[in-house]
């Protein structure tokens, strides 16, 4: 036999092998490959988590797994601010003088304490708590979307502890009026207001507006949309009297112009007609 034929066949038979072996490790690389990629993407935080700032209570207003909201409207920054849309849902004007009817309906997304918001400012409404938070503060979300049944029972309340200071019926209906908005009236059925504390001082009172977080908001949520809606010297406008604590979302065009007048929602709306 010719030696180096046989030689020859051998050595060609031998890099075959070799090169069916090199074949099974690029493909078991590229399978691990895929599966790393897997377990990074499946890792990645989603969008509108928990703020995770180290020592700071949990963000109630972030979204649970499954129910990341559904981003609203652009801001109308193109839309002349002596012509606002009529229709616009950021604007919408409730008070005792424009109720809400008893079957209005609100997309809701639920938060993490069990509270809701109407999605569409939910973005929105996170973006300013994270940066509260991030500012050194500990704002907590107390209220926020009421059913009809929901303030009706609060309103009740209010009704109750004015009868048992010997007030009348009417008396005490009018006087529970300033403090909790008959049902219908509320902004918190509307979904777009929030009551936010300071971890440090849960209490809703005139004392809010002293403490840090309210400080942070007062001074930054106009820049989020949001307004502190029923200021200290308004109350004969929105009929409701003063809470440091309430905020509203209009939209960040409404609110840079309320805030830069230093108007409330009433005369804002007033003014575009």
């Amino acid at each position: 036999m010719n030696l180096r034929k046989r030689y020859g066949w051998v050595r060609g038979k031998r890099a075959g092998r070799r090169a069916g072996s090199n074949w099974l490790k690029v493909c078991g690389l590229l399978v691990l490959a895929g599966v790393l990629t897997l377990v990074t993407v499946w890792n990645v935080p989603r969008e509108g988590g928990d703020p995770g700032i180290s020592g700071a209570p949990e963000g109630p207003e972030s979204a649970r797994p499954g129910q990341q909201p559904t981003p609203g409207p652009a801001s109308s920054a193109g839309t002349s601010p002596a012509d606002p849309d009529p229709e616009d849902w950021r604007l919408r004007l409730v008070n005792r003088w424009n109720p809400l009817p008893k079957d209005y309906e609100v997309s809701l997304i639920l938060l993490t304490n069990s509270l809701s918001v109407d999605q569409r400012c939910y973005p929105a409404l996170q973006r300013m708590m994270d940066d509260c938070r991030a500012a050194g503060m500990s704002p907590v979300i107390c209220s926020g979307y009421r059913t009809w049944e929901g303030q009706e029972s609060l309103y009740q309340d209010e009704v109750n502890a004015q009868l048992a200071r010997g007030l009348s019926q009417d008396e005490a209906a009018a006087e529970a009026g300033k403090a909790v908005a008959v049902p219908g009236t509320s902004e918190h059925q509307l979904g777009l207001a929030v009551d936010i504390v300071d971890v440090s001082n849960q209490v809703l009172d005139e004392s809010q507006e002293d403490t840090p977080v309210q400080r942070w908001l007062m001074e930054h949520c106009w820049e989020y949309g949001f307004i502190l809606r029923y200021p200290s010297d308004r109350s004969e406008v929105t009929g409701i009297i003063y809470e440091p604590w309430h905020y509203r979302y209009v939209g960040e065009k409404a609110a840079a112009e309320i805030h830069a007048l230093d108007i409330c929602l009433e005369e804002y709306l007033d003014q575009q007609k």
